[in-house]
């Protein structure tokens, strides 16, 4: 099964599917991890706001690009509205203050990170009460803030806009006003979000998968407060006997699985070695039998690592988007 480097999205515009992932990066480590991710040839970087790192993430494409406009036409920039600028009359000053920071004159797409929204506290990202609860605004107008992303766009700063962590019924209320370029959301083979994916599929939708590995170094502080147990995804047995049959890394088998489902990847690695492996995914296939042992590995909504709970009191939030 051949899988196209590229997703064609509406415009003729082409968004890679795979991707560099940031989060959860140091700003000198990711500098250098960019650095080796560009020479790898990955041209998609994904970051954003909440990251706290798209200075580092500047810097290293900028050294790349040079000055050169062709070069700079070359790479597809992700950042994100954070939560904190959840609201109408924000989202212009968090949107320039990525764009001053990334050093960059537009950006390629510009997501809504979270559809809830904390309270804006100059300096804070992440505001907090004295219990240690997020200082939440319950007053999100989603579709105000949709409305006020797509000026962006207009405006010629951004070439393409979408949103992140949504569910359905957040997504059909924005896609009646305009559909999003791409939703992106946490899948990998013990979550496989096949109901959402399918739904994004009927509407034209590109999926782009966020922790496509597990993200292990989550899971494992996760794991800490919470004593839950969060499975290695590198380690399970299916997926390591499918990686020995192909001289292939778990990383690979993981990230090509999602590929022939036609989701897009992130992956994030800050190891040179594992950085050239993770793009190494488009010259090897994964037969039927493959494909159908990896999928029996869904757990459904006990799969999710990303739950969003780490950010006490989300879960009031009208719009928080994972309720059960």
């Amino acid at each position: 099964m051949s899988v196209p480097k590229y997703f064609e999205l509406e415009d003729g515009d082409r968004l890679p599917r795979i991707g560099f992932g940031t989060w959860q990066a140091p700003p000198d480590v990711l500098e250098k991890a960019v650095d080796a991710a560009l020479e790898a040839g990955y041209r998609h970087f994904d970051s954003a706001r909440a990251y706290e790192n798209e200075d580092a993430l500047g810097r290293a494409l900028n050294r790349w690009i040079g000055g050169d406009a062709a070069k700079r036409k070359e790479l597809f920039v992700v950042t994100k509205l954070p939560p904190s600028g959840n609201r109408p009359e924000s989202v212009e000053e968090y949107f320039e203050a990525s764009r001053r920071d990334l050093g960059l004159d537009y950006i390629d797409l510009y997501l809504i990170h979270v559809p809830f929204a904390f309270e804006h506290v100059p300096g804070d990202l992440h505001p907090k009460n004295p219990d240690g609860s997020m200082k939440m605004d319950y007053s999100t107008d989603l579709v105000g803030v949709w409305k006020e992303v797509l000026k962006l766009k207009k405006s010629g700063r951004v070439r393409h806009v979408g949103v992140s962590n949504m569910n359905e019924e957040q997504l059909s209320r924005l896609c009646a006003v305009e559909k999003p370029a791409c939703l992106q959301v946490e899948v990998h083979v013990l979550f496989q979000q096949k109901k959402l994916i399918a739904a994004t599929k009927q509407l034209g939708i590109p999926i782009v998968a966020y922790s496509p590995l597990g993200s292990k170094a989550l899971a494992d502080v996760l794991a800490a407060k919470t004593g839950r147990n969060y499975p290695n995804l590198l380690e399970l047995p299916t997926v390591l006997n499918i990686a020995k049959a192909h001289s292939r890394t778990p990383a690979q088998v993981l990230l090509r699985f999602l590929l022939q489902h036609g989701v897009a990847c992130i992956p994030k690695s800050t190891d040179p070695t594992r950085i050239q492996q993770n793009l190494s995914v488009l010259d090897f296939e994964l037969n039927k039998n493959e494909m159908q042992e990896l999928a029996a590995l869904d757990r459904g909504e006990d799969g999710r690592i990303c739950d969003f709970m780490f950010f006490v009191g989300a879960e009031k939030h009208t719009e928080f988007p994972f309720k059960k």
